[in-house]
């Protein structure tokens, strides 16, 4: 049995953010990921060729999306990105660290 917000044998004192991929299938992954204050570099935007679901578990973060605003996600806000919609984290939580639900799928 594993639980989505058990971070107690994950060293999180390195700075770096943590992907665990949880299950994947023909045109499915899912990740758990935990973010200590990580954000994406200023002259990077996520252009992914998949659809990406968010959800977030414990924390909070910001996200950019280009041409809007950015968005605030508390804990059990989620979010669908569709595929090539770019994006950037600006901001996550360090205590309690940002954990991500995410669930990526293409449409075939």
């Amino acid at each position: 049995m594993n639980n989505l917000l058990n971070t107690a044998t994950l060293d999180l004192s390195q700075n770096k953010e943590i992907t665990e991929i949880l299950a994947t299938g023909k045109n499915l992954r899912i990740e758990r990921i935990i973010s200590t204050g990580q954000t994406t570099a200023s002259d990077f935007w996520y252009d992914q060729s998949e659809n990406e679901f968010v959800c977030i578990l414990q924390g909070d973060a910001k996200l950019l999306i280009e041409d809007e605003t950015e968005i605030h996600l508390k804990t059990g806000d989620y979010l669908l990105l569709p595929a090539h919609r770019r994006h950037k984290v600006t901001y996550t939580s360090t205590t309690p660290p940002c954990i991500w639900l995410t669930v990526f799928f293409n449409n075939e």
